[in-house]
C-alpha cells in the first residue's frame, strides 16, 4: 500500500484529510479565519504600515498566508520572512535576502538600508507596492521590531514604501502592547486574533476536511466530534493529529466509522500525545 494511502482506501478518500502540513487547499473558513483573512486584505488594500494576526499555535496562520500568497495582486512584491532572529542588521539582511536584492557579504549597516531605500523608490516608480510578511514574528526582540517599525518611516510623500505584516503567537500581541513598543502600536492599523474552534466548528472542521478528499463527511460520528472537541480545545493541528490517529485505529479495526468510542480507545492506548499537553493547559484555567 502506498505510504501516503494509509487508510485513504479504505475509507474511499483520494488522501489523508488530516495532514498536519499547512495546505491552502484544505483551508476551512471558519468565522475567525474569514475574519483574520479579511484583515490580512484590508490591510494591504488599506496600504496600513503594520497589519498583525495571531493564534494559538496550529491554528492556522500560516495556511492562511499560503492562501494570501496565491491570490494576492501581481502588482504587488511581496518577500516572506520566517523565523527571523538577530540584533542589529541581521533583521535587515533577512529583508534584503525575502526580497532577493542583493548585497555584499561585507557591506555596512548604512550600506544594507541605502540599498533596501533604492529598492522600494525603484518599486514605487514602477507603481508596485512591497509588503513584508513575518511568519512566527513572536520570535523576534523588542529591538527586532523597532527595527522593524523604522522600516515604515521610509515614504515617499504621503505614500507609504514598504508595508509590515506580523504573524504571531499570543505573546507577540502581549509584546506589541507594552509600553516599551508604544511607537510600533500606534503604526498597527490592523489587527486580528485567532480564537480556538467551538464545538460546533470542530465538527464543520471535521466534515468539511472529509469532503475535500472525497469523503461523505459523516465518517465521524456526532459524538465522536465533541469528544475531539474537548480533547484539542478546538485547535486546529491538535484536531487533525487526533483525528488522523483516529482514522488509523478505525482502519486498522476494520470500522468504517469513528465513533466515540474509537477515540477513547486512541485515549487510553496513549496514542494521541497532546493529550497530557491538553490536560494542563485546562488544569491551568
Amino acid at each position: 500500500m502506498r505510504p501516503e494511502a494509509l487508510y485513504a482506501d479504505f475509507f474511499g478518500l483520494s488522501e489523508r484529510p488530516f495532514t498536519l502540513l499547512p495546505d491552502p487547499t484544505f483551508i476551512y473558513w471558519s468565522k475567525a479565519h474569514r475574519n483574520a483573512y479579511t484583515i490580512l486584505d484590508y490591510g494591504i488594500f488599506s496600504r496600513a504600515p503594520i497589519t498583525v494576526v495571531t493564534g494559538e499555535i496550529g491554528s492556522g496562520k500560516t495556511t492562511l498566508i499560503q492562501h494570501l500568497l496565491k491570490n494576492i495582486a501581481p502588482s504587488i512584491t511581496v518577500g516572506l520572512i520566517s523565523n527571523a532572529q538577530g540584533g542589529r542588521g541581521e533583521l535587515l539582511q533577512w529583508v534584503l535576502n525575502a526580497l532577493s536584492v542583493e548585497v555584499s557579504n561585507d557591506a555596512s549597516y548604512v550600506q544594507k538600508f541605502q540599498k533596501l531605500q533604492d529598492f522600494l523608490i525603484s518599486e514605487y516608480a514602477q507603481e508596485r507596492r512591497v509588503v513584508l510578511i513575518f511568519d512566527e514574528a513572536q520570535n523576534l526582540s523588542m529591538e527586532g521590531l523597532e527595527e522593524l517599525r523604522m522600516l515604515t518611516n521610509i515614504n515617499a510623500n504621503k505614500d507609504e514604501l514598504i508595508q509590515l505584516i506580523l504573524i504571531g503567537q499570543p505573546e507577540l500581541r502581549d509584546v506589541i502592547r507594552s509600553p516599551r513598543m508604544k511607537q510600533l502600536a500606534q503604526r498597527v492599523a490592523a489587527s486580528f486574533h485567532i480564537p480556538a474552534m467551538d464545538e460546533e466548528t470542530v465538527a464543520h472542521y471535521i466534515q468539511h476536511r472529509l469532503r475535500s478528499v472525497g469523503g461523505q463527511g459523516d465518517e465521524f460520528t456526532a459524538r465522536a466530534c465533541k469528544v475531539v472537541h474537548e480533547q484539542t480545545g478546538g485547535v486546529p493541528r491538535l484536531v487533525n493529529q487526533l483525528c488522523d490517529i483516529a482514522m488509523v485505529c478505525a482502519w486498522s479495526n476494520e470500522q468504517s466509522i469513528v465513533t466515540a468510542e474509537t477515540l477513547q480507545g486512541v485515549l487510553d492506548d496513549g496514542l494521541y500525545f497532546a493529550a497530557s499537553l491538553a490536560s494542563e493547559e485546562s488544569d491551568k484555567k
